[in-house]
């Protein structure tokens, strides 16, 4: 797969490449669904001479509102942002708590943010497993939201691929258990369904920032035909014009979903 390239230096002025940018992409083939893997936000705060990783966190909200906004006025319908994975619990207990406690401040400030752009907010993972005051918020936000009917903004947190698929089968399983459910009936489509969000249908783009060439436990059921695009850029620098560039090379792209083209 290859890197696509990094135009974070060298370049024009951020608005001036995203309008060229935009002149290039074909809204009527835009994708209906785009997965961010959001990486980089360590490594951004040491090449900016930070001693604390933090900084970087904090600097990755506003890519966040950036590219949510630029997502939700290009008519994204949906925009699944990989925010906090299960595996992200065996960080150190400090870096962990003040993820937490940013993210509750981003929920609360985002409201309005939300609210101007008829964006509604839906959560994948396991939600027990945040401190109640991050689950307040986040629920709070939700049901703010829930009648929103623009884009859907799906953050994932405490979310882990492989748990969401444990998570699957464990409903199943208990279906069975049950008598509500025969062996014969389970299929894919029947898995795909216990899945956090069916309804959101498949990414068709996942896009993953600072160059790393994994999909690090993401969205592995739903991945399986998503086009990748990877990018240098790392997320605190990752804003509207790297969203558009990422759109146009995925309209370059041709899906053929194991088919001959």
């Amino acid at each position: 797969m290859p890197k696509a390239p990094n135009t974070s230096t060298d370049s024009p002025p951020a608005d001036e490449r995203a309008e060229a940018l935009l002149r290039q992409l074909d809204r009527s083939r835009l994708p209906a669904h785009v997965a961010v893997i959001m990486d980089g936000n360590g490594r951004w705060a040491r090449e900016h001479g930070h001693a604390d990783r933090t900084r970087g966190h904090e600097m990755a909200i506003g890519s966040v509102r950036q590219v949510t906004r630029a997502a939700a006025e290009l008519g994204l319908k949906t925009l699944t942002l990989f925010s906090f994975s299960t595996e992200n619990w065996r960080r150190p207990r400090k870096e962990v708590a003040f993820l937490m406690h940013l993210l509750r401040r981003f929920l609360v400030q985002e409201r309005r943010e939300l609210m101007d752009n008829r964006i509604r907010l839906v959560h994948s993972g396991r939600i027990e497993d945040l401190p109640l005051y991050a689950r307040a918020a986040l629920q709070n936000t939700m049901a703010l939201t829930a009648k929103n009917e623009g884009m859907v903004l799906n953050l994932a947190i405490s979310y882990g691929g492989r748990a969401e698929i444990a998570d699957a089968a464990r409903q199943i399983a208990a279906a069975v258990k049950a008598g509500k459910l025969a062996l014969k009936d389970i299929n894919e489509e029947l898995l795909g369904q216990r899945m956090y969000h069916p309804e959101l249908g498949d990414p068709d783009l996942m896009i993953r920032t600072s160059g790393e060439m994994r999909i690090s436990n993401f969205l592995l059921w739903q991945l399986a035909y998503s086009e990748i695009y990877v990018t240098q850029t790392l997320w605190p620098d990752f804003g509207r014009a790297d969203l558009i560039e990422a759109l146009v090379a995925y309209q370059g792209r041709q899906r053929r979903f194991g088919a001959v083209g």
